[in-house]
């Protein structure tokens, strides 16, 4: 199959050409003939599928096909995103692809001032690629009006969710026009998503390609065991040991974004951080010194990571296990890509056992557990492996214990071989009497 047998335009097919797209992916080969006819899409697919091309080309086709000219501070298609990062990413290809049809595209995301939006938003976009808030923001203040719009599409559906963008997924729904196109991509089914599916979708087409489940072969990924209290200290050990050049670590807060990277400076080394709550353009500045080696350690959010694109990064460092064990395979695909060998260590305690799990079963592999000497944890990491279970010990037998004249326990008697079971109310008492195992004498 190629692309050209899907329906695509020549522009199109020319700028697929031109970004060395060569064969379908499982997901473009599906959506993208579905898209085309007009149907609603419901997509399960992640990041790493190929799923913006998906929606993104042959939404394309459809703009330059069909439909009106875009009016004032209108768009024609619209693209929700849940990040900054990934609306940028997003952005960018959308861009690519249009590179040979005269449409206008755009993206609008909160951390940066609303004015130049607004600006661009008076001539009216094709497709617009927005954040939740942001484009609430630009309706509210009549700066952008949808009644034109033919096509919605929610880009990681699951992801708006767990950031709590439910009540303004709820606000844009009563924003749009009844009728319309809507496509929902979504790295898993979930009741809230299927829920949403149903306010939001009409007879949605159902698409499901495998999961990006397993990290390519070209990263080796292990475990180090240590107490949470000590990962610092670890962690700038095997720097140390290693003497590692530039590594991204994923880290699960802001807090513990913001904690290990005044611990590097404060040890000399160059290190910076990017999370939710940094402007746009203080992030933005941190990513570009990382990627000119400036900055030797990066320390991000999953919510930050979004979107990011790093060549030739040697090493991820999971300094925190996520919470989502799909966001796992998110954080080490920025490594070992494009043929170019990776490592991906994740610094494991106690209380992440059921997360390390999660992803074991999730990739099918049991994680190979290195022990660091002189780290060596205190509070034990429970064995587990790819059928998603803590692996137990087993316990030890119990010893019989000693028969003598009578059996004593809790709550009951042992006498004669007759048991005696005191009544549930009862409560047991601590120091059980003596008791005379003799003949009763007759009063």
């Amino acid at each position: 199959m190629t692309f050209a047998t899907l329906g695509l335009i020549e522009p199109l097919l020319r700028a697929l050409e031109t970004l060395g797209y060569q064969t379908p992916t499982p997901v473009q080969a599906q959506a993208i003939p579905a898209v085309l006819a007009g149907r609603d899409l419901m997509a399960a697919a992640q990041t790493g599928t190929g799923k913006t091309a998906g929606f993104a080309v042959p939404l394309l086709q459809l703009l330059t096909m069909e439909g009106p000219k875009v009016s004032a501070n209108s768009v024609r298609a619209l693209i929700l995103c849940p990040t900054r990062e990934l609306a940028e990413q997003v952005h960018a290809s959308v861009a690519e692809y249009a590179q040979n049809l005269p449409l206008t595209t755009y993206a609008v995301y909160g951390g940066v001032s609303i004015n130049p939006q607004m600006m661009k938003l008076r001539k009216g976009v094709d497709v617009l690629v927005a954040t939740p808030g942001r484009l609430i923001d630009l309706f509210r203040q009549n700066a952008l009006k949808l009644n034109q719009l033919q096509t919605l599409v929610l880009d990681e559906a699951d992801r708006m969710l767990d950031l709590g963008f439910s009540e303004e997924l709820a606000n844009i729904y009563r924003m749009l026009p009844k009728k319309r196109q809507t496509l929902l991509f979504s790295a898993t089914f979930s009741d809230e998503i299927r829920q949403l599916a149903g306010q939001m979708l009409n007879d949605p087409l159902t698409v499901e390609v495998s999961p990006r489940n397993v990290a390519a072969n070209t990263v080796k990924q292990w475990v180090v065991p240590v107490d949470k209290k000590r990962k610092a200290e670890l962690f700038v050990h095997l720097m140390r040991k290693g003497r590692w050049k530039q590594v991204l670590v994923f880290a699960k807060t802001r807090n513990g974004v913001d904690a290990l990277v005044e611990k590097l400076q404060g040890l000399g080394i160059n290190a910076d951080g990017i999370h939710g709550d940094k402007p746009q353009a203080t992030r933005q500045r941190a990513l570009d010194r990382f990627k000119s080696s400036d900055v030797q350690i990066l320390v991000a959010t999953d919510v930050a990571a979004r979107g990011l694109d790093i060549e030739d990064l040697p090493l991820v460092v999971n300094f925190d296990l996520p919470i989502v064990a799909e966001d796992y395979i998110h954080r080490i695909g920025r490594t070992g890509r494009a043929g170019n060998t990776g490592e991906a260590i994740s610094l494991v305690c106690a209380d992440e056992v059921n997360m390390l799990s999660a992803i074991e079963m999730l990739t099918r592999q049991t994680l190979t557990r290195k022990m660091e000497q002189d780290f060596e944890p205190e509070h034990r990491v429970p064995d587990t492996d790819a059928t998603g279970q803590v692996v137990k010990k087993p316990k030890k037998p119990k010893k019989p214990k000693a028969s003598g004249g009578g059996k004593r326990n809790l709550g009951k008697w042992v006498e004669s071989g007759e048991v005696s079971v005191a009544e549930p109310s009862i409560k047991p008492v601590r120091k059980v009497p003596a008791f005379n195992t003799g003949p009763r004498k007759k009063k």
